[in-house]
């Protein structure tokens, strides 16, 4: 199974980035990941325009998670059972969109065949990263018995 972000802009602040940077190598330790940054959106544009510049980024064939306000919001033993479903399931490739400022586009929700929320509470898109970055690696410690997740 291969983990793939695709998310809006890059990573500006540095500190956001280091943590980024380090969450992202402990995961790399229990799954294949790569990052693609989708261009910003001009002033002019809209979700839709980002929503077509995510799409095209994303293949047919790969099961895709939105983070989304409205989306389910697991534990980190739930995500860590979705995680297990999907090695079990044979996923090749599983693809977590993080969407612009405005929200993911109406397509980019309708192709997603999970959306899950990190919090009840908004962050920015770097700290959302990073949330996300590390409760995936927390949820393979959990599934390997590792003792981060305590």
């Amino acid at each position: 199974m291969k983990f793939r972000f695709v998310w809006i802009g890059k990573t500006r602040d540095r500190d956001w980035r280091a943590l980024q940077d380090e969450y992202y190598r402990r995961l790399s330790q229990f799954v294949k990941c790569n990052v693609t940054e989708i261009r910003d959106s001009a002033p002019h544009e809209g979700p839709e325009a980002e929503g077509r510049r995510i799409l095209a980024a994303v293949d047919p064939s790969q099961f895709v998670v939105l983070l989304d306000v409205n989306g389910q919001q697991p534990s980190s033993h739930q995500l860590a059972e979705h995680i297990e479903k999907w090695q079990l399931t044979s996923k090749k490739e599983v693809v977590f969109i993080i969407g612009g400022p405005a929200g993911a586009s109406p397509q980019v929700a309708e192709r997603a065949e999970l959306r899950l929320s990190l919090s009840f509470l908004t962050f920015t898109h770097e700290m959302a990263r990073v949330i996300l970055l590390e409760q995936l690696y927390r949820a393979f410690s959990i599934i390997k018995g590792f003792p981060y997740q305590k």
